[in-house]
């Protein structure tokens, strides 16, 4: 025993001889070689090439350290925001849409600006910005995802009568509005055409994501009013992204090229649904077949497809969010591969990325801009005709093609919700430079307000007395 013990112990001492030794040993080299590297001479750099090294913002700090501290801070920010919103009966991302404005110039960078500039400083934007934009690339394709064909083949006279009179409305009330805005709150960079089409656009937007938690959180998304909602809330989804596609082709080209644009947005829109669709049925058929989750590599090419999909919308000049929310949508929604996407990918969106996009626009939007009497008022007006436009218009179409008052008020004030897609759109006018500062923070007020109404006023409407349409069977398709 004490012989075992003996020559384990020598063991021990032998090995940590040889390693002290091979430590020594390697010094010694080094230092052998530094001494000849110092004697030695490079070439100096070439004009123009960078240095090698961290990237740094200008205050010394480590970048990538920098945007993760951030990326901290605005998800707990959004969370908690969250958290406290739905317990107020609202819809959490409303919580996190104000949790990014409030960590933007319009509270934080107002009460204490040191805090702000070494939490979000400018050096940091355009990383910022490339996760938030990854986000909503991602976002998009989940929401293309979630778009069930089976809304849109339900009483389809009455789906396209709402949902056209809840864009065309509002589109027509924003065009009309352009007028008393473009003198005050544009530039003469900004052609009138493109200003007063993208108003239109921007008061034509339903958020589906956000009308679809509404009905879920008060358990309606399977009554008759909840499947006509979102049946009215898909079309006009599909509906104002191909408006703002068109905007944004006519923004980015003049004359002839812009005729070019439209054409090509057509041809892209034509071969995803008339041969990639068809082409995708086939394939992700096959991978349901494969027992147990979908393979990396299908995962691989559905991915390749997406950024392929996004990159040409970005190419052909219409943004990449749109090329994302096509692909989402001609991918079989009852499949397992969509059902798998959405689980791996939800979390990860709307934890991660989509709070970086909430404070990249917070980052955006100073409400210090909506400044006086003028401005507020302005403000209000906008508000009361995105309001008017698309209640007016959704609850008097539902009101003609037969639904009670009571209901028609119900479904209109569910299509007057905003919320996050709201923001996306105003994000590219603004990347487009088609809405000023000053215009971009009245429209995210009247999105948040609008989207805040909703959910109390469908509340009351609904205690005030019985919806037929919650009991009645809608109108066969």
């Amino acid at each position: 025993m004490t012989r075992n013990a003996n020559r384990t112990r020598a063991s021990v001492v032998k090995t940590a001889a040889g390693y002290a030794a091979l430590l020594v040993g390697a010094v010694l080299v080094f230092l052998y070689i530094r001494g000849q590297g110092l004697m030695l001479a490079a070439p100096a750099a070439a004009s123009g090439d960078k240095l090698f090294g961290v990237a740094r913002t200008s205050q010394g700090v480590d970048l990538l350290l920098h945007v993760l501290l951030a990326l901290v801070v605005i998800i707990v920010a959004a969370r908690a925001a969250g958290i406290l919103f739905s317990r107020l009966g609202q819809p959490p991302v409303i919580g996190e849409i104000v949790a990014g404005i409030l960590l933007g110039p319009s509270l934080l960078g107002a009460v204490a600006p040191s805090v702000y500039a070494f939490l979000l400083p400018a050096d940091m934007t355009p990383f910022l910005q490339i996760v938030a934009q990854v986000g909503v690339i991602l976002y998009m394709f989940l929401v293309g995802l979630e778009l069930n064909p089976a809304h849109l083949k339900r009483s389809p006279h009455t789906l396209l009568a709402i949902s056209h009179a809840s864009i065309i409305v509002p589109f027509v009330l924003g065009s009309a509005l352009s007028l008393g805005l473009y003198p005050i709150l544009s530039t003469s960079e900004v052609p009138f055409t493109a200003f007063s089409l993208f108003l239109g656009v921007s008061m034509s937007v339903t958020a589906f994501p956000v009308l679809a938690r509404i009905l879920t959180d008060r358990r309606l998304q399977t009554t008759p009013l909840g499947v006509l909602a979102l049946g009215c809330a898909a079309i006009d989804d599909v509906t104002a992204w191909c408006l703002l596609a068109f905007v944004v082709s006519v923004v980015q080209a003049h004359g002839q090229n812009a005729m070019v644009t439209v054409l090509l947005t057509a041809t892209f829109i034509a071969a995803m649904f008339l041969v990639l669709r068809p082409l995708l049925h086939r394939v992700v058929r096959r991978i349901d077949r494969i027992p147990g989750r979908v393979p990396p590599n299908a995962m691989a090419f559905l991915f390749v497809l997406l950024l392929c999909s996004a990159l040409t919308t970005e190419w052909i000049g219409i943004h990449a969010l749109f090329g994302a929310f096509l692909l989402g949508m001609v991918i079989p929604h009852d499949s397992r591969v969509a059902q798998d996407l959405m689980e791996r990918l939800e979390d990860l969106v709307v934890t991660l990325l989509l709070p970086a996009f909430f404070a990249f626009s917070g980052m955006r939007t100073r409400v210090q801009l909506v400044s006086d009497v003028e401005h507020w008022l302005l403000c209000g007006l906008i508000i009361f005709l995105a309001c008017l436009g698309k209640f007016g218009g959704s609850a008097i179409a539902a009101r003609i093609t037969g639904l009670p008052w009571r209901d028609a008020s119900a479904l209109g004030i569910l299509m007057n919700t905003r919320g996050l897609v709201e923001l996306i759109v105003l994000n590219v006018g603004l990347d487009f430079g088609v809405i000023s500062p000053t215009l971009f923070a009245m429209l995210v007020i009247m999105a948040l307000v609008t989207t805040f109404a909703t959910s109390p006023i469908l509340d009351r409407i609904i205690s005030g007395g019985k919806l037929a349409t919650l009991t009645t069977p809608p109108e066969a398709g």
